[in-house]
Parts: C-alpha cells; structure tokens; sequence
C-alpha cells in the first residue's frame, strides 16, 4: 500500500481507492497452460479447487490508517470488491460490519461450470467448456441478478470481465454489437438500482458501453485502474476522463467524488 500511495503522489493525484478483493467463492482455476498463474496455483487443492482465504479485516484497516500518517496530502480512501455477493450475503454483511469502508464494489468473477455439483470457475475456464458468446450472455443475466439481488455495493465493476479472456483463437475476433441487448439489459438493472457503473482500464472500457450506460438512464461513474502493483495506479485515467465527459459525466465537487451526469 505504501509504494502505491508513494506512486500517487509522485503522479500528482489527490486521492487514492484500496478495494482490496472480498470473495467467497470456491472456484476452479488454472494448474498449466496460457491462464495458469503461479500465486492461485500455489492456494488451489492438487484438482484446482481454490477457497479464497479469508480477508484480515483489521490488519487491512491499520494498513490504511498507516498510509493516511505516512501521507497526510492524499486523500486514502478504504474499500471492498466483494465477488458475486448476491450468493454471499451474510458472509459480505458480517465483513462490512467489522469496519468502516468508504467505497465498495460488486463485481462477477464466476459463473457455474457445465454438469452441476456446484463448480464455478472464471471466463478462461468457461471459454473451455461452453460456446463463447453463450459465456458472455449468462455473465450480463448474472450481473442483472447481482444488481438485483445485493444491496451491498455502490459501484458495479468490469461489466466487461468476461471480455478480457474472449478466446479469439477459436471464437474470432469479438463483436460488441451482437452483445448490445444483453449489455443493454445489465446496464439498465444497475442504472435503475441506483449504482454507479466502474470505468476499468486495466483494458479499457469500449466507449459504446458508456453510450449505452448514459442512453439507459446510468447517471454516476468511477474509475479504476485494477492496479495489483504500484506501476499501475491510474494507468489510462487521462483517456477514460476524457470519454466519460464526452458521453455527459463531470467530476463531482471534490476530487474523491464519483463522477455525475450534467444532463
């Protein structure tokens, strides 16, 4: 936390988010191959069965506090990206009780592998076992049931997740319009939940999903860098600003603020 809270100063940036990553759910991963990685690898059963470990609230509280006496000029703002809380609940309400968090996401990692017995595994996983567009179709029925079902979170995360892996290889190259009444769909449940909607350039939002954002009555955005190490923090940050006031969105009246629609 520290060496990024170093990195956003030396950017100039008045404020930094810590959503450290909440998941509860127990999911298939990757031992070999293009997907794998060694860190899941290594907390994953010899059959590829990762339960997440669970989140050390109170050491990761006095981390920000740490931060916040070591860089009184930033603004450090605590928070969660609770993963697929609608199937979590009690779980995701008994962490948030335990402390105070300024901002907190949803987002949808996990969708359940062919055959039952209650597996899940991540869009790479999916690609593997189903017909590509048929992943990409559940993943936005599931993120209008997120939005529907959880009350947890203010911000809805990567929509566009499952988009990162499109396996291209064998599927082509991906077309976004074939896509748009599900996007629309999913879109439409979180506008009217009252969510903002995350602008993520770890791979930079398509910005006809912020138009469809905007034209389905989505009035608040944020950004996020899905920065892991230091080097990342607020990578495209300039690019996205700039796409988001295109399609009506301004910073709210601090720079901490979410941003707002102007229409």
């Amino acid at each position: 936390m520290a060496l990024s809270c170093a990195r956003a100063v030396d950017l100039g940036l008045p404020a930094i988010a810590f959503t450290e990553h909440l998941d509860h759910t127990v999911w298939t991963v990757a031992l070999d191959g293009p997907h794998a990685s060694d860190h899941l690898a290594a907390l994953a059963t010899p059959d590829g069965q990762l339960t997440p470990p669970r989140l050390d609230v109170s050491g990761y509280l006095a981390a920000i506090e740490e931060c916040r006496e070591r860089f009184p000029g930033l603004r450090i703002l605590s928070g969660l990206e609770t993963g697929e809380p609608h199937r979590h609940a009690a779980a995701v309400a008994k962490v948030l009780g335990a402390g105070r968090f300024d901002r907190v996401l949803g987002s949808l990692h996990c969708l359940p592998l062919p055959g039952g017995g209650n597996r899940f595994a991540e869009p790479p996983g999916l690609y593997e076992h189903r017909e590509a567009p048929e992943v990409v179709r559940e993943y936005l029925a599931e993120v209008a049931r997120l939005v529907g079902e959880s009350d947890a979170f203010s911000v809805l995360a990567h929509i566009d997740y499952p988009i990162r892996y499109w396996p291209r290889h064998k599927a082509g190259p991906f077309d976004l319009a074939a896509f748009e009444d599900e996007f629309r769909h999913a879109l439409r449940a979180t506008a009217r939940s009252g969510r903002a909607l995350e602008i993520s350039t770890r791979i930079p939002l398509h910005a006809t999903i912020l138009r469809w954002w905007h034209e389905e009555g989505g009035d608040a955005v944020t950004f996020g860098s899905d920065a892991h190490e230091p080097s990342g923090i607020a990578r495209g940050f300039r690019e996205a600003a700039q796409m988001a006031q295109a399609h009506g969105f301004r910073p709210g009246p601090t720079p901490y603020d979410i941003w707002g629609r102007t229409d």
